[in-house]
């Protein structure tokens, strides 16, 4: 039996990571088998490729050196995690996905959208079932993507206005492709957003 394949996406600081994990919880819980991945990553030679784009100074690749390179981590990911799950029924619940290359490379960084779509067709050619962007405001989203410790800061120091512009496209690509998508705002506490996910998949999950 093919499994489900859904994503998560959203700016920097949306919460994304944590809703996909309280949806993993959710449908393991009710029975279901959940592969909890995420972009890039979720393949080793993937989280390989993460190490180099997630890390150092913002200035440290180009955009199309970026589409490239997350393409080539998102080929991985799909031959080696995604399909084999899908294939023996799983649900694979992704955080991160094709959309965050069409909006951080392609929309954001400069005009490379046919550039991003062109890479994922030859390379890639599969969509999630469903994808639930979160949606916050930025100034907010930035606010606690700062607040957390780590290394992987890279795209969040390039600013508000960046994350402004990545809102914006995130909401133009729903909005291309509704039935595909469900928007979900972002605000309130995690499980006030847990709530919203789970009754916007209630018409979706048979």
């Amino acid at each position: 039996m093919q499994g489900r394949f859904l994503s998560f996406e959203g700016i920097d600081g949306s919460g994304k990571s944590t809703q996909a994990r309280h949806l993993a919880e959710a449908l393991r819980a009710a029975g279901h088998e959940v592969v909890l991945t995420r972009e890039p990553g979720g393949s080793a030679g993937a989280e390989e490729i993460r190490r180099l784009v997630l890390e150092g100074d913002p200035a440290r690749w180009s955009a199309e050196t970026e589409a490239l390179l997350f393409t080539a981590a998102r080929r991985d990911h799909l031959e080696r995690t995604i399909r084999p799950a899908l294939a023996r029924g799983a649900v694979v619940i992704c955080d991160r996905f094709a959309d965050s290359t069409r909006v951080y490379q392609g929309v954001t960084r400069g005009d490379l959208r046919a550039l991003v779509d062109a890479l994922h067709d030859l390379a890639i050619g599969v969509e999630p079932d469903l994808t639930l962007l979160i949606d916050i405001d930025p100034a907010e989203g930035l606010g606690r993507a700062r607040a957390r410790a780590g290394t992987e800061q890279r795209f969040e120091d390039m600013g508000l206005a960046m994350q402004e512009r990545m809102r914006a496209a995130f909401l133009e690509i729903a909005a291309a492709a509704p039935g595909r998508f469900r928007v979900i705002d972002g605000a309130g506490q995690p499980d006030v957003v847990a709530a919203r996910v789970r009754s916007a998949l209630a018409a979706d999950w048979r």
